[in-house]
């Protein structure tokens, strides 16, 4: 039986990837160990894990991952509020898959897409 999931994406920057996701996201960092390359994140039932890539060309990452909420509304006025940047092409919409979503990119461009059902 499968209980859970938590995506593994590259990060260039130990540092900024941790200052973006916890400081401009409101995530916490995972444990309390400090691992040489490896950092993981968290917030509410959610993990993320990143693992470095110093050589990694942002323009040609195609890291993604879907995060559900019950609050896309909310969620994406806190991001406009605290100045993220919205993807270009990813502002709030409602799908024809019956998503509402919205996506933001972090700074090794992985994009993050937050999802609602509707």
């Amino acid at each position: 039986m499968l209980t859970d999931i938590n995506p593994k994406i590259p990060m260039r920057n130990n540092a900024v990837t941790r200052d973006f996701y916890i400081n401009k996201l409101d995530f916490k960092e995972f444990g309390n160990a400090d691992y040489d390359g490896y950092l993981m994140v968290h917030k509410d039932s959610i993990q993320i894990h990143f693992f470095e890539f110093k050589e990694l060309d942002p323009k040609e990452n195609y890291g993604q991952v879907y995060i559900r909420t019950d609050d896309i509304d909310g969620l994406y006025q806190s991001m406009l509020e605290n100045k993220i940047g919205i993807h270009p092409a990813g502002s709030l919409q409602t799908k024809p898959w019956g998503q509402k979503e919205f996506s933001v990119l972090d700074p090794d461009n992985n994009l993050l897409t937050f999802g609602q059902s509707i």
